[in-house]
């Protein structure tokens, strides 16, 4: 996605727009720069090979089906104001809401420069407008006299535990290589604080390239306690001639400040810090986004192709591909942001949560005024004839936020591997993200973990957060409004009670 704007992903300069800003599109990539396996995209009417193609993935790829295909009719979203621009989104699910925050540019957002703009909408299909309805919000831009001081782009956002993180790109505006990744924070996804005012990843310098872009287009997924972060490096040694290419790197420290793996030859290797040599790069692309796809047990990269956005399929650690691409036909200008739940996995199929999983994209669709991408469209198909609870390790991910009845006459939510009967449908309701009128058989063969009954004692510390403690251990959650409505009021309690209690999964 397009980052700071001083020069071209490609490697020329680009002519300047607004107040003292110069355009530069990251991935404006032409055919030529495509992935090298954009050939192999699979088109809707393609024939599957298994009915059951989200089982142990065979060692050779598996074609899926796909149907359902939608979008493109309309703008979805566009800034208002003087925003000349607007592309490199990033979408949640985020309850009922769909959330996106993208790169634009408003004069009324100082310093001159890019902004992440935010908005939302009922669906995909929007149209997004501002929290208060109006146009989007100007949520976050420049923090003068640092790497970013100019150009804030390319957000890609998660919810953890209650917390949003932003990854974003950062430049200064002038000197070349000035690109690098940045983080932030905030409780609303409105309000943004900087974890640090220095980049979590700079250029790695492995090589020179006409392409001066440096490190950037973040594009981040929590799985199993760890963040994985995938970027551009134009200076990475495994970069394309142009310097396409997309590295991975993963830390259960969200300012991958410790604790850092870097993709390499051979998988994942402990590394000192990010500023590591870039040895293997996952799709031959500039602009790219990430999501995992628990039904199909497998990371999915997004990546704009000649026909429009190409799904490269790769196993939990990247040594194998076990799905063939997959190609959403579209009207593109430049990258996609993929749909996603908010810790960057894939959202449940309304119509069947086991058997179909949704791919729905947002990019830009066409060159503006400005010579820059613009008018956002959401383009989307369906995977299906997948067995994604066909065995419990990957039903319990699948459903993982995901209420049912019980057969008791309760209510059993799915949360971090475990089962939670819940004795208020409406606490249920308001823990999970989708809820289920019948009950599914995988979870007959689940044991229980923990009941959540009516009046449980909550608790709350200073410093530490809300929870419930059920049968000696502290459950999380992340709302008030969940122990008022399970009549279960926040006794106080000190921050080392709390930390003396065995944790359960965050509820909500």
């Amino acid at each position: 996605m397009g980052t700071p704007r001083h020069r071209s992903p490609l490697g020329g300069p680009v002519p300047a727009v607004v107040m003292v800003l110069v355009v530069a599109l990251v991935a404006a990539c032409t055919a030529g720069e495509a992935s090298p396996d954009a050939h192999r995209a699979v088109p809707s009417s393609a024939p599957t090979v298994s009915s059951q193609a989200g089982s142990t993935p065979p060692d050779a790829p598996v074609t899926l089906t796909v149907d359902s295909l939608r979008g493109g009719e309309q703008v979805v979203a566009s800034g208002g104001a003087d925003a000349v621009y607007n592309y490199g989104p990033t979408v949640l699910v985020d309850g009922g809401t769909v959330r996106m925050w993208w790169c634009s540019q408003y004069g009324s957002a100082p310093p001159a420069g890019d902004d992440i703009l935010y908005a939302q909408a009922d669906s995909p299909s929007g149209p997004f407008t501002g929290p208060d309805g109006g146009i989007p919000r100007a949520v976050f831009s420049g923090n003068p006299g640092h790497f970013d001081a100019m150009h804030t782009c390319d957000p890609s956002v998660l919810r953890v535990n209650g917390t949003y993180y932003m990854y974003y790109t950062g430049a200064r505006g002038e000197d070349a290589y000035g690109n690098a990744i940045g983080v932030a924070t905030s409780d609303d996804g409105l309000h943004w604080s900087r974890l640090t005012n220095e980049p979590i990843v700079t250029p790695a310098h492995d090589t020179t390239r006409d392409n001066a872009y440096g490190a950037g287009q973040p594009a981040a997924v929590y799985l199993d306690g760890w963040f994985y972060l995938m970027f551009t490096d134009t200076t990475g040694q495994a970069a394309g001639w142009n310097g396409a290419g997309q590295f991975v790197l993963r830390s259960r420290d969200p300012a991958f400040a410790t604790g850092v793996e870097a993709l390499g030859g051979d998988g994942f290797a402990a590394v000192s810090s990010t500023a590591v040599p870039r040895t293997r790069s996952v799709v031959d692309a500039f602009s790219a986004d990430l999501m995992w796809v628990d039904a199909l047990d497998a990371f999915v990269i997004a990546h704009q192709t000649a026909e429009g956005t190409t799904l490269t399929f790769w196993n939990r650690d990247f040594s194998a591909q076990p799905y063939h691409p997959v190609l959403v036909r579209s009207r593109w200008e430049e990258g996609p942001g993929l749909v996603r739940q908010p810790d960057g996995h894939a959202p449940l199929s309304q119509r069947d949560v086991c058997g179909r999983v949704p791919f729905d994209v947002v990019h830009a669709t066409v060159i503006g005024q400005a010579a820059a991408p613009t008018d956002l469209r959401h383009y989307g198909l369906d995977v299906y004839g997948i067995d994604g609870c066909g065995e419990e390790r990957r039903a319990l991910a699948v459903l993982d936020g995901v209420a049912m009845p019980s057969p008791v006459r309760t209510m059993d939510l799915v949360v971090g591997g475990r089962v939670v009967r819940v004795d208020r449908r409406s606490v249920a309701t308001a823990l999970a993200g989708h809820v289920l009128d019948e009950r599914l058989s995988v979870l007959d063969r689940v044991p229980v973990s923990a009941r959540l009954s009516a009046g449980a004692r909550g608790v709350s510390a200073p410093g530490e957060g809300l929870g419930v403690v059920l049968d000696g251990t502290l459950w999380p959650v992340t709302s008030t409004a969940v122990l008022e409505a399970n009549d279960s009021p926040a006794e106080p309690i000190t921050p080392e009670q709390w930390r003396a209690y065995p944790k359960g999964p965050v509820l909500g």
